[in-house]
């Protein structure tokens, strides 16, 4: 069922999350549920609309244009979402996947908000931690509102996290996330005694009341983003399952842009003859259907996703998709019919000539 922002007011501080991935617009939040019989891999759980369907009826970007950041702190709950449009002209729906987190964790921060007073939440690494919280799909247009909102460049950095581990509904890793990190002395964790102090463990009011000092580092191993990310570079591999394939007639296309050796899997779907030298990729109607592939890793993806779009041609469509292993990929989904086409249920031939 639908929510409304009363149902998880932000004060105090972080606020109050659904327990549940969702979809937010007009201060209305709508649970998502991970479906990979569904194009974009998610879908509305009351309607059943796919997501990016959904979106495009909201003129909002789909998913493959969106890149993915960690909201730990206020930015889960709901009316702070609606918050950020009201101040700070945030456009468009949100989408905010239920992640789980592992090896990271949400602690004090040493300062204070200027506004209010309470104590902030900020990013730290924490081993054998295991907390959950969301990761937003942010259109380009929607940036700017979140680096104002965490002071982008001076109170955090925006930043890719290499530490830790982050996993969505549907066992789907994500092996790189963007987050914001301290980049002051006052974002950075309190340390209350010598050690932090996780902000499940405290609420907002003893939080308030903790005295201590900023430690030195948040621990995490981190490479900052310049600027605005390119939603074409995450996550650097394809998905292949046809005439891409190692060894086969448009291999050639795309070995120059590859960063390592390619590697078996497969993934959701059912793979269909089109009679003309290609197969069609469609998700799978019913569970257990899987294509057998190759995941192929990228040195340079949007080089490569150039070519791939080109020579794929208007019948495909790119999306982002986990293999059954739950390893995000690029891939290309067939978006005509399929009617009289015969199945393939061994998967498209592949020579494999890797040398």
């Amino acid at each position: 069922m639908s929510f409304v922002d009363t149902d998880f007011p932000a004060d105090p501080y972080p606020g109050a999350r659904p327990d549940c991935s969702y979809a937010h617009v007009h201060e209305i939040g709508f649970p998502l549920l991970a479906d990979r019989s569904s194009i974009s891999g998610l879908r509305l759980a009351d309607s059943g609309e796919d997501v990016d369907e959904w979106l495009a009826s909201h003129g909002a970007a789909p998913l493959a244009e969106r890149v993915p950041v960690l909201a730990y702190g206020s930015n889960a709950c709901p009316a702070k979402i609606t918050w950020l449009r009201e101040k700070l002209g945030l456009p468009g729906p949100v989408i905010a996947l239920r992640a789980r987190c592992v090896d990271l964790s949400a602690v004090w921060s040493a300062g204070y908000r200027t506004h209010d007073d309470q104590r902030p939440a900020t990013l730290a690494a924490a081993t054998g931690v295991h907390e959950s919280h969301f990761v937003w799909f942010v259109a380009a247009d929607q940036l700017p509102a979140l680096d104002a909102c965490e002071g982008r460049g001076e109170r955090y950095a925006l930043a890719w996290l290499r530490s830790g581990s982050v996993w969505l509904d549907g066992d789907v890793l994500l092996d790189e996330v963007l987050g914001y990190v301290a980049a002051s002395d006052m974002r950075q964790p309190l340390l209350v005694d010598g050690a932090m102090v996780r902000c499940s463990q405290r609420g907002q009011l003893e939080a308030r009341a903790l005295r201590g000092v900023p430690a030195g580092s948040h621990g995490l191993d981190v490479s900052v983003q310049d600027g605005q990310p390119d939603p074409l570079r995450w996550p650097a591999r394809v998905f292949v399952y046809g005439t891409l394939q190692p060894g086969s007639e448009a291999w050639p296309l795309i070995e120059p842009y590859l960063a390592g050796r390619p590697r078996r899997a497969t993934m959701t779907g059912t793979l269909f003859d089109t009679g003309l030298g290609y197969p069609a990729l469609r998700p799978a109607a019913e569970a257990g259907h899987t294509v057998p592939g190759w995941v192929l890793p990228l040195a340079d993806p949007p080089a490569a996703l150039a070519v791939l779009d080109d020579y794929e041609g208007p019948e495909y469509r790119r999306l982002r998709l986990p293999t059954t292993g739950g390893e995000l990929c690029w891939t290309y989904l067939f978006c005509e019919t399929v009617d009289g086409m015969p199945a393939l249920p061994e998967g498209w031939p592949s020579p494999h000539l890797l040398g």
